[in-house]
């Protein structure tokens, strides 16, 4: 179950730094000068962004399974 999570939230992260990189392609083919340097400065913070809330999910993700693993050690017929 908890592998089965693990995985969900890795595709979730990735899926994330892919939509913030997305945004950012469509700033670069802005037609106006204006739009295409707040699309740019959007995409930028988009991207950054998105690979921080990744990184962050991953990690409490990490913490939660290392957590419950610990917690299933403690259970004695589990051995």
């Amino acid at each position: 179950m908890v592998g089965f999570l693990q995985i969900m939230i890795y595709l979730l992260c990735v899926y994330l730094v892919f939509k913030g990189v997305e945004i950012f392609q469509i700033a670069l083919v802005a037609v106006d000068s204006v739009s295409r340097k707040i699309g740019l400065a959007i995409g930028v913070l988009m991207v950054i962004g998105s690979l921080i809330v990744g990184a962050g999910a991953i990690f409490l993700e990490e913490s939660m399974a290392q957590q419950m693993n610990k917690s299933m050690d403690s259970i004695p017929k589990l051995r």
